[in-house]
């Protein structure tokens, strides 16, 4: 009796953990750091009703496609997935002060925001796991970049932004190297975006690596064929042009990266810093992170307006929801209960004909005044970029040879 119990106890207790997220530590600053780097900056698209795209859902059929960009598995099977901001990340400012939107009084926030809140910029609310975007807007095309993914590619300012800095950057290194290859951000309206655990709030971003040649190789071990002084400069470049908390990438391209960096000149203390560092690294393996970068940023901004305007959302009506990920034993009933809504309400919203629920299903929940159940991370510390020590600066990226196409 005993040999059948253990291996059912086993299955059970491997498929409860696979439903929750695995947290992420805290990539703090070392010695090296110096001063950002300013990126240049792009203005984003008007943002797009979000209407114009019907089923985000769609997205992961088009995974090969693009090259595996969309298989972040974000699962409790790779080494270091999910989103750790409510206790690591992130902290509480304690004098209630604001870093990053100082620039609005509590009276103009509630102005713009209930007379004009495209004026506010991308807001990226919640957690990457648990949240959403307003004012989202596609990401843009470009010389020095290409967009793969166009239907998943919705992002804030900030993450346009870095992403931009560091593609153009490349490009000034290499310029006659490849684009940069941007996959999956968020979906239009941030929420669940399959098969991805994260991606809601418009601050993780795949990017695809760099092969000699312009397009990309199809065989597993892709860091024997790819190009290692792009992929590094990509690397270096992100660094560089972007609030950085963690990159996901499988431990073999690291390796190849670090050794290359390592042998061209870089300083040692800052890859060890970058690799090496324990809880403190900036490079993370994961599973399935074997063809592309999985690149999680700050948006101090985009945050901090989050915070500020959670009391304010029932001021309009349309934005104030959150999304719900249906679990086992889960009914219409109980989830408008729990969120503060109604099933009328969510059958209406979700253009839902019958009580009928699938697991994992993503609603949308219209909230009939403040979510007392949405969680609200606390205002952003940001800490130091992790960018190359000033003797390094000079040393790899721009004097390696460019690849040969």
């Amino acid at each position: 009796m005993l040999h059948r119990i253990l291996p059912a106890l086993a299955l059970s207790i491997t498929a409860c953990v696979a439903l929750k997220p695995v947290h992420v530590p805290k990539p703090e600053p070392v010695p090296v750091s110096v001063q950002p780097v300013a990126p240049a900056r792009v203005t984003l698209l008007e943002p797009v009703d979000a209407g114009v795209i019907e089923d985000a859902g769609a997205l992961a059929v088009e995974v090969d496609a693009a090259d595996a960009l969309a298989e972040d598995d974000d699962s409790p099977t790779e080494e270091v997935a999910g989103d750790s901001e409510p206790s690591q990340v992130i902290a509480t400012v304690t004098d209630g002060g604001y870093q990053f939107t100082n620039d609005l009084s509590d009276e103009e926030l509630a102005r713009r925001w209930e007379q004009d809140p495209r004026s506010l910029g991308s807001i990226s609310i919640g957690f990457v796991e648990e949240g959403r975007m307003i004012n989202a807007a596609p990401f843009p095309e470009g010389e020095a970049w290409t967009v793969v993914v166009p239907e998943s590619c919705w992002t804030t300012q900030e993450t346009a932004d870095a992403i931009i800095g560091a593609a153009r950057q490349v490009r000034e290194w290499y310029p006659e190297g490849a684009p940069v290859r941007v996959g999956q951000v968020s979906g239009p309206e941030g929420g669940y975006l399959p098969p991805h655990i994260s991606h809601q709030n418009g601050r993780d971003v795949d990017v695809g690596l760099f092969y000699p040649g312009p397009e990309p190789y199809r065989i597993k071990e892709r860091e024997k064929v790819m190009d290692v002084p792009m992929n590094w400069a990509f690397a270096k470049a992100i660094l560089m042009h972007g609030d950085v908390q963690f990159i996901l990438l499988d431990r073999r391209v690291q390796k190849v990266l670090y050794d290359y960096a390592l042998a061209h000149g870089e300083n040692k203390q800052w890859l060890d810093s970058l690799f090496h560092a324990g809880r403190r690294s900036v490079f993370f393996h994961a599973r399935r992170h074997r063809d592309h970068f999985h690149v999680r940023l700050f948006n101090p901004r985009a945050q901090e307006l989050a915070h500020r305007l959670a009391p304010l959302m029932p001021k309009r009506p349309e934005q104030n929801v959150a999304f719900y990920r249906v679990v086992k034993g889960d009914t219409l009933g109980g989830i408008a209960l729990k969120m503060g809504s109604s099933v009328k309400t969510l059958k209406t919203a979700n253009h839902l004909t019958s009580s009928f629920l699938k697991l994992r299903q993503v609603l949308k929940v219209p909230l009939r005044g403040p979510c007392t159940n949405c969680p609200v991370p606390p205002l952003v510390v940001l800490p130091p970029r992790r960018v190359p020590p000033p003797a390094a600066s000079s040393s790899t990226a721009g004097d390696a040879k460019a690849p040969q196409g």
